[in-house]
């Protein structure tokens, strides 16, 4: 799929029109030029879930595909980083088998076909074989062929809207991917993201996402936030955009002995959520998050 800057785009929906002078960060995405997934025939239009007011959602740091379990892989396991390997296939299917039974996920640390995958994109490998209507994968951050990361997007139909934002920072290749869904009553906004290790990276970064938010009543946020539920920049982005965190106990990192809370949902005051989970599978470094939102 091809992304246009926002100088000259083509704007798909007027939901995208409203944020695209936002920033020169911004790039906003041609519909009609975008591919679905092979699955797009069986699951487009909507889920039963939607059409009773409801979406199951998944947020997860794949890592890639890498499968680290303990502290000495990343050591033992960090060629992994720059060679492909046959563990790396096998990960994305039992990935792929866990998305299936959710309507919107987002991945972060989606490889989008480089020497370390395999030349897979692992959004399309894993929206395939998940069965998802719709896959998108944004690209944050390029080490030429050998890695090329980003954020992805799973969904069981095709968004009204879609919008990539690169997030500033002294060091770049961290990204927010916006998606807009034409829901029974609502337009739901959905943002991927993936911020940055640094703390003063991390506060500029939420600042800027909370100017975008600005206007947009029916919001959910997913991602690593690389930071606690009780950090000043986490904090002062809930409370001014005026959303409301669901994971503030939810520990996810890492995957093998779960200490720190830094993956999170948050949604729209519009909206409700339960069942909000942490998964069990060891497939990533990172434990997936998920929940059920109701409007």
């Amino acid at each position: 799929m091809e992304t246009q800057p926002v100088t000259g785009a083509s704007v798909v929906s007027s939901t995208a029109a409203a944020v695209a002078g936002n920033s020169n960060h911004m790039a906003v995405t041609d519909l009609s030029t975008a591919t679905a997934s092979a699955a797009s025939e069986q699951h487009d239009g909507p889920t039963a879930a939607r059409a009773v007011g409801q979406l199951r959602i998944l947020s997860y740091n794949i890592q890639a595909g890498i499968r680290t379990s303990r502290y000495s892989d990343y050591v033992t396991g960090s060629w992994r980083q720059l060679i492909p390997h046959h563990q790396h296939r096998d990960t994305l299917r039992e990935i792929a088998r866990l998305t299936s039974v959710y309507d919107i996920a987002g991945l972060q640390e989606a490889d989008a076909g480089s020497l370390r995958s395999g030349f897979i994109d692992q959004t399309r490998f894993i929206a395939e074989q998940a069965g998802f209507g719709f896959q998108y994968h944004q690209s944050n951050r390029r080490v030429g062929n050998l890695a090329h990361a980003g954020n992805g997007l799973m969904s069981r139909w095709q968004p009204s809207g879609l919008a990539e934002h690169a997030l500033p920072g002294a060091v770049p290749g961290r990204g927010a991917l916006f998606s807009w869904y034409e829901l029974p009553g609502i337009t739901l906004l959905t943002v991927i993201v993936h911020l940055s290790l640094g703390q003063r990276a991390r506060a500029r970064q939420l600042a800027y996402l909370s100017e975008l938010l600005r206007g947009h009543p029916h919001v959910v946020v997913m991602g690593d936030f690389n930071a606690s539920p009780q950090s000043l920049a986490v904090r002062e982005f809930a409370a001014s955009t005026r959303l409301r965190l669901l994971t503030e106990h939810c520990q996810t990192f890492p995957s093998w002995q779960p200490q720190r809370c830094i993956d999170h949902l948050l949604i729209s005051p519009s909206l409700h959520a339960t069942q909000v989970q942490v998964g069990g599978q060891r497939l990533s470094d990172h434990l997936p998050i998920s929940s059920t939102i109701h409007w």
